[in-house]
């Protein structure tokens, strides 16, 4: 919760520490726990993750109608075909880049939201140049769902 995508890295060595310690016992795994204690210390810290989550989580539980955009919904049948389910479904790794530029996948009331709101720390600054990057190709995209 307190790194997140600042340092990614920080949950695999946590879960490893925590492995070397069920695994081997002490004092080596103990060792294993103090080496992962002194790199989340050290490591970058970000909220993001953590907060994106809980304010996804708000608007669901105040508003849970939200309905699965048609495009996106399974058309196994003819019938749901026929109600437009899957229609002009865009497979982002056919795209340039594997990126559906101007594509929508939250449902159009709150399409606009952005629940991930990364950091200028540690890996969160690549992934805010990413998304600005993504945000671009959408905002010149000529197909945009809505």
């Amino acid at each position: 919760e307190d790194i997140g995508n600042a340092d990614p890295r920080a949950l695999q060595i946590t879960l490893q520490a925590w492995d070397a310690q069920e695994r081997l016992g002490s004092p080596e795994g103990e060792l294993a726990l103090a080496q992962a204690v002194t790199y989340l210390a050290l490591a970058p810290k970000s909220n993001a993750v953590y907060k994106a989550y809980n304010q996804c989580m708000a608007d669901i539980r105040s508003d849970p109608d939200y309905e699965v955009p048609v495009h996106l919904r399974n058309a196994p049948t003819k019938l749901l075909k026929s109600m437009g389910h899957g229609e002009e479904y865009r497979y982002a790794h056919d795209e340039p880049d594997a990126y559906a530029a101007g594509e929508a996948y939250l449902p159009e009331a709150i399409h606009q939201r952005r629940y991930y709101q990364p950091v200028q720390r540690g890996l969160e600054i690549k992934l805010a140049e990413k998304r600005e990057r993504l945000d671009s190709l959408d905002a010149s995209s000529p197909k945009k769902r809505y």
